[in-house]
Formats: C-alpha cells, structure tokens, sequence
C-alpha cells in the first residue's frame, strides 16, 4: 500500500487537542484537509505525522510546541499608550487587530489588558508555547 511522502497532495481528517483534552481545530463535519506534504502548509510535526501514512491508516500523535507553533516570547507582548490609539477604537480583551510589522507586513495582535493609561497587545500565535495532539486519518493521496 502506498504511503505519503514529501511532495504528495494528501487529505486528511484531523482533530487537534491541547493537553487538558479541549479541542482547538477538527475537520469534523467539513471536508478532510488537503495540503502538500513538504510544501509549508501546515505546521512541521503535522507534516512530520502524515508522512509514511497509509490511505485509511489512523493514529494519535503530540506534537511538541518547537514543532507546532513555537515557544511564547514575552518580547511579542507590547503596551501601547492610550494616547496612541486611534479615538473610534475600543479595544476589548480577547479582541483581534491588526497592525503593521516591521517589514510592512500585517500583524495580527490579540489585546489581552486595557486600562485608562494603555492597552496591552500579544502577537504570539494563539497555540505558541502549547503540546497539540491531534487524531488523525489519511483519506486520501493525490
């Protein structure tokens, strides 16, 4: 039987779960998730974890955060002055922005405090610093 390698398109069903069971991702209920091994789609031990599977084979893999989406990096956690804050804006906890990079480049930021002096804003990925295990099934190489 064929196993997928680099360079193969694949489809996979997947459920993600951090270590207290929660469940942050699943192809549940959608189409199986299609990308190229090797090509950078996905995080690398995802990648890593497809690779040598067979169409129908299933497993249950952790994928440690250096392979997911990297350690938190407290320097990714910046204040900014209210005073700095465009006026219409009302920022919330938990809220999503958007800001510009160093490079030009779009940042998505997460606001995690607001008081009268300054918002703080986070733009580590959500799952940075986090073990994910995902359940997975290979349904498919193209």
């Amino acid at each position: 039987m064929a196993e997928a390698q680099q360079g193969d398109s694949v489809k996979i069903h997947y459920t993600g779960k951090l270590a207290d069971g929660s469940v942050f991702d699943s192809s549940e209920g959608r189409d199986p998730l299609g990308f190229t091994l090797g090509g950078g789609m996905v995080i690398q031990g995802f990648d890593d974890a497809v690779t040598g599977m067979a169409i129908g084979e299933k497993k249950t893999v952790t994928i440690p955060a250096d392979k997911a989406y990297g350690e938190r990096k407290d320097e990714l956690v910046i204040e900014v002055p209210r005073s700095q804050v465009p006026p219409d804006l009302n920022p919330e906890v938990d809220q999503k922005l958007q800001m510009g990079g160093p490079a030009g480049e779009v940042v998505v930021v997460t606001v995690v405090e607001v008081n009268d002096e300054h918002i703080k804003l986070d733009a580590n990925p959500p799952l940075a610093g986090k073990d994910l295990t995902f359940d997975l099934e290979l349904v498919a190489i193209d």
